[in-house]
């Protein structure tokens, strides 16, 4: 099994956003059995809501469930347990290289850095900009790049 944990600030907007993508790119695959997705967040300030209004509209117009989705905070057992850890942005990497401490964190990573070819290296937080639109673009291209490194290293 191949765990795959997304990470942003508070777990309602960029993350949630991820995980329900890639769940949806993965079940598409058949590869349900095979990958593991979870998001969580390196702030606690939302701990047990659902995901924003926003992005639960858009994954809604998109036919993206969010069913069971739950805000959390990630904690430093994460970094151990799952396969990839990736960050909506440089800061969460720095929050999870700070939390992670000495331990090793098997694979930290912005997801953007799976499209080389992304004008921009951050995903943009809409609780802030309000472009739900623009983040999912960016989530999607991300977690389509990310997928196929996964499949590729783990022989799907």
């Amino acid at each position: 099994m191949v765990n795959v944990l997304f990470v942003c600030l508070g777990n309602i907007c960029r993350s949630p956003m991820a995980e329900a993508v890639f769940k949806d790119l993965v079940a598409k695959k058949g590869w349900s059995e095979s990958i593991a997705v979870d998001s969580a967040g390196t702030g606690s300030w939302h701990i047990g809501e659902p995901p924003h209004k926003g992005t639960q509209q858009l994954l809604k117009e998109k036919n993206i469930s969010t069913q069971g989705l739950k805000a959390r905070q990630v904690k430093k057992e994460d970094l151990e347990t799952y396969d990839y850890v990736i960050a909506m942005d440089a800061k969460n990497v720095g929050d999870l290289q700070q939390l992670a401490g000495t331990i090793s964190a098997k694979h930290v990573a912005r997801l953007l850095d799976f499209v080389p070819s992304s004008h921009v290296e951050d995903v943009p937080d809409p609780y802030y900009t309000g472009n739900f639109e623009e983040v999912y673009e960016l989530v999607v291209s991300g977690c389509q790049e990310l997928l196929a490194v996964i499949a590729q290293e783990h022989q799907l």
